[in-house]
């Protein structure tokens, strides 16, 4: 079957608050600077668009009849998922992989600004039986609890928490679109209060508001669109049991990152660690960095912290993993957060990433979670 490819990118925000626009003026800003990107036309070059929302994050009821227009797609196949970006990629993966579609379009978005009720949504999400009538419950001390089992798990410190906080935010200076990156050191971390223990502040993403649109392609029609296509060479996702009924989740872990690059390595034909030069991977909380590392495979059980005192993780380090500053540097845009770190790891294969370039690199692993109180992560892997 015909190979997958990104062959054009269109963003728009990364910012705190975008009061000026809506969100479908967002959306249309990213689809239209994608568009003219790849140099096509959505009206005859596009064969499906892909948006990816839920209506609870955008406060109305089935917001996917707001997604045609802004993206290109009246009138035209559109459909929606309730999901991260990362998954909408999947879906249009999917649609190219059966012959029928060669130019496929997927869109996510995340106005985190303009929610006024965040908590009341964190705690719908969480079991309605057991845990929700708990009104004192945060959903956000679930990934305390995680810190905690996986640092008693590995080996990891305290320490190893804030040095990822301190490399991330010191590594989006050099990154447009990291509105939340700042010059500290392991010292100024340590010495703040908790917000979340074990992670102070500096160690727990913000939100910002963000629209990304991808252009994917057939292979015959991604070369005659492009000289430099990056190609998907595997993709996979998995859900495992969540929503604060949490007998089922193993603290300090997470199954749904391994089955999900499993299944992208598979369809790489590849067995085990990939391989990759870089990686643009989950970071919302600083110890999910280093576990991501591990569930993916790309460090083995309980190395990631050690790499990371080493400098293995730096930007000129072995395995340079968030050279853009990842989510705790670019913030957290709701379903567009696995698109964030896709579009960071496209701009490095493109070598189009400015001031945060790496050398000489050839193929990048995202991984993106759908965050507390889901379990939901995505692995991609992109070659050029």
């Amino acid at each position: 079957m015909s190979r997958v490819a990104i062959v054009g990118v269109g963003w728009y925000g990364f910012k705190p608050t975008t009061i000026d626009v809506s969100f479908q003026d967002m959306m249309f800003e990213s689809s239209a600077r994608a568009y003219a990107n790849a140099k096509i036309d959505p009206r005859y070059d596009v064969d499906a668009f892909v948006d990816c929302q839920e209506d609870m994050w955008e406060g109305i009821a089935i917001s996917d009849e707001f997604a045609p227009e802004p993206i290109g797609g009246a009138l035209r196949p559109t459909f929606t998922v309730a999901g991260d970006g990362l998954e909408g990629i999947a879906h249009a993966y999917m649609l190219i992989k059966t012959g029928h579609f060669n130019v496929v379009s997927v869109e996510s978005h995340g106005k985190p600004s303009e929610i006024k009720t965040l908590q009341d949504i964190y705690r719908f999400a969480l079991d309605p039986l057991h845990v929700r009538p708990l009104d004192y419950v945060n959903p956000l001390f679930y990934a305390g609890l995680d810190a905690v089992a996986y640092m008693k798990r590995t080996g990891t410190k305290r320490e190893h928490l804030a040095m990822v906080a301190v490399k991330n935010k010191n590594n989006g200076l050099s990154n447009e679109r990291a509105s939340f990156s700042t010059r500290i050191d392991l010292d100024y971390v340590l010495s703040s209060s908790y917000s979340i223990y074990p992670m102070t502040n500096y160690e727990i993403a913000p939100f910002s508001d963000a629209s990304i649109t991808f252009v994917l392609a057939s292979e015959d029609y991604a070369k005659k669109l492009t000289e430099n296509p990056v190609w998907i060479e595997g993709i996979g996702y998995s859900t495992e049991t969540g929503t604060g009924a949490t007998e089922w989740h193993e603290w300090g872990k997470m199954k749904s990152f391994r089955s999900a690059a499993l299944m992208a390595y598979k369809m790489a034909n590849l067995n085990g660690n990939p391989q990759v030069d870089f990686a643009e991977i989950e970071d919302r909380f600083s110890f999910m960095e280093l576990l991501a590392l591990e569930e993916t495979m790309l460090v083995k059980e309980g190395e990631a912290h050690k790499m990371l005192e080493k400098g293995d993780l730096n930007r000129d380090g072995f395995l340079p993993v968030n050279p853009s500053g990842g989510s705790l540097s670019m913030g957290v845009q709701l379903e567009a957060t696995g698109l964030s770190r896709l579009l960071e790891a496209y701009l490095q294969l493109t070598g189009k990433a400015g001031n945060h370039q790496l050398k000489n690199v050839r193929r990048g692993l995202v991984a993106s979670w759908r965050g507390v109180p889901t379990y939901t992560s995505m692995v991609a892997l992109l070659s050029v």
